[in-house]
């Protein structure tokens, strides 16, 4: 990214080099290469752009694939649980599981007791994704610089952060 660093800003710099919080005036506070939602915006981009790439020779976006991530840990769930999982309201996942569904990786089946539940089941060829994408993650991981140590304490940093966010939201 360009443009100074907290570091760079004419903060002083902590033990580890960077400048804290504290120390950067109001205006550096506003820099956008300070923010953190920003970091995490452009990573989560970065991410995308680096999945479409692994994903496309199989015809998959990277939502589809989060939804075949969560029906390989549970198969048969309904949409609202999917999208629970994946912070996704029915609107987003309802025209992406009917394009897995026409692609033939999964098969919705509506509930017999309740014809508003639809739940989505694992067809073989979708099931048979699972071992050839097993490598994605890691290959992913690579991409990212980090060592197998720094992805797992980003990984608990990133989910300590949603958690922290969702904590602080006050609800409707």
């Amino acid at each position: 990214m360009s443009g100074p660093t907290a570091s760079q800003s004419g903060a002083e710099p902590n033990q580890a080099g960077r400048a804290t919080v504290d120390q950067l005036s109001q205006r550096d506070r506003q820099r956008l290469d300070n923010q953190l939602c920003f970091a995490v915006y452009a990573a989560a981009h970065a991410f995308g752009r680096a999945y479409r790439t692994l994903l496309g020779q199989h015809e998959l976006t990277y939502p589809q694939y989060l939804v075949l991530l969560v029906l390989w840990e549970e198969d048969g769930l309904s949409v609202k649980e999917i999208g629970n999982r994946l912070f996704l309201d029915s609107g987003t996942l309802t025209p992406l599981l009917k394009r897995l569904e026409a692609s033939g990786r999964v098969r919705r089946a509506r509930d017999r007791a309740d014809e508003r539940q639809v739940s989505i089941f694992l067809t073989p060829a979708g099931a048979k994704l699972r071992d050839v994408l097993a490598c994605l993650p890691d290959e992913a991981g690579d991409r990212t610089g980090l060592d197998m140590q720094g992805r797992k304490d980003l990984l608990n940093d990133l989910v300590t952060l949603r958690l922290g966010l969702q904590n602080g939201l006050i609800p409707d």
